[in-house]
């Protein structure tokens, strides 16, 4: 049962195991941040809490998604209620989640601004360095298995999470040699810097993951907006061209947009009126061929194939 529940083969099995791991590291933060007195690695736990987070909205939907694609009975239902599916839910998460860790990532900033105008602060550099050591090797174990389950998969949601690991990993990183380097200073003259270690650590570590989910960002939102992707319209039309010369229309327009995972196509062909009348059977059989020229047959695309001899309907 737990075999299947936490399935490395699919989607939906690798980010039920991602948020297991990522609760227990939650939890293990929380507990040595409190320990330690560290503001950087209670962030860190914030940082994980806001990520487990989105990752199980992430695993709703994607199994919205499977489920309403399956053709199963209760994919049935679903269809049949929201009969467009679920796609245009991917983008929306995806963008959600890359603004709530941008979020994250400025609030620990101020944090450490403020700390430092205060200061600074004092910790327990020893509890910080277990815990610094022990994330380090989960967090790139994680990065590491996701991305290879991935190469599989092609998911954007797993694309995501295996990003935000390494970016966990960066940070844990970043804390290790601060918290090292701070151990290595006490005793000695430089012993007054650290107080500033924990408030210089976290400044860094937000400067430097603040920017890292602006380009899933920027991806949701050309997919919520449904902008064109250029090489998926300069490959339909291609598709279109080649079939009005094939079969004589007289025109092509084609509609283009990704949404998710989906692909949403639609193509009218203007046929003229004085072209002899055709059985719905070769009709068929056109479609056939430009959805086999266009490829990408699975549940996530969307292809529409219309002939009209009415020029309003293909402008």
């Amino acid at each position: 049962m737990y075999r299947h529940y936490f399935s490395t083969s699919k989607e939906e099995g690798i980010l039920r195991l991602s948020i297991a791991v990522t609760l227990f590291m939650t939890v293990l933060g929380v507990g040595f941040g409190l320990l330690a007195s560290s503001l950087t690695l209670l962030f860190d736990a914030v940082y994980e809490l806001v990520d487990v987070a989105m990752t199980g909205l992430a695993l709703l939907v994607a199994r919205l998604i499977t489920l309403s694609t399956s053709g199963a009975a209760s994919g049935k239902k679903l269809s049949e209620r929201f009969s467009m599916g679920f796609w245009h839910l991917e983008p929306m998460v995806l963008g959600m989640n890359g603004v709530l860790l941008m979020g994250a990532a400025f609030y620990g900033l101020l944090s450490s601004v403020d700390s430092l105008m205060n200061g600074g602060r004092e910790i327990a550099l020893g509890y910080a360095l277990v815990f610094a050591g022990i994330s380090l090797v989960i967090e790139l174990g994680a990065a590491i298995f996701v991305t290879a389950a991935n190469r599989k998969i092609r998911s954007d949601f797993l694309a995501l999470d295996a990003k935000s690991w390494l970016m966990s990993a960066y940070i844990t990183g970043a804390y290790l040699v601060a918290f090292g380097g701070g151990i290595v200073l006490q005793g000695t003259r430089f012993e007054w810097v650290t107080p500033y270690i924990d408030p210089v650590a976290l400044g860094i570590v937000c400067l430097a993951v603040l920017p890292m989910p602006i380009g899933t960002v920027r991806r949701a939102l050309e997919d919520i907006l449904l902008v064109t992707p250029p090489e998926l319209k300069q490959h339909v039309d291609e598709v279109a061209r080649a079939s009005v010369q094939r079969y004589g229309f007289a025109s092509h327009r084609a509609s283009v947009a990704r949404v998710g995972r989906g692909r949403q196509i639609e193509l009218y062909f203007l046929v003229p009126r004085d072209r002899p009348a055709r059985e719905l059977a070769e009709w068929d059989h056109i479609r056939d061929e430009i959805s086999e020229a266009i490829g990408g047959d699975t549940p996530d695309r969307w292809l529409m194939i219309v002939f009209t001899t009415d020029p309003e309907w293909a402008a």
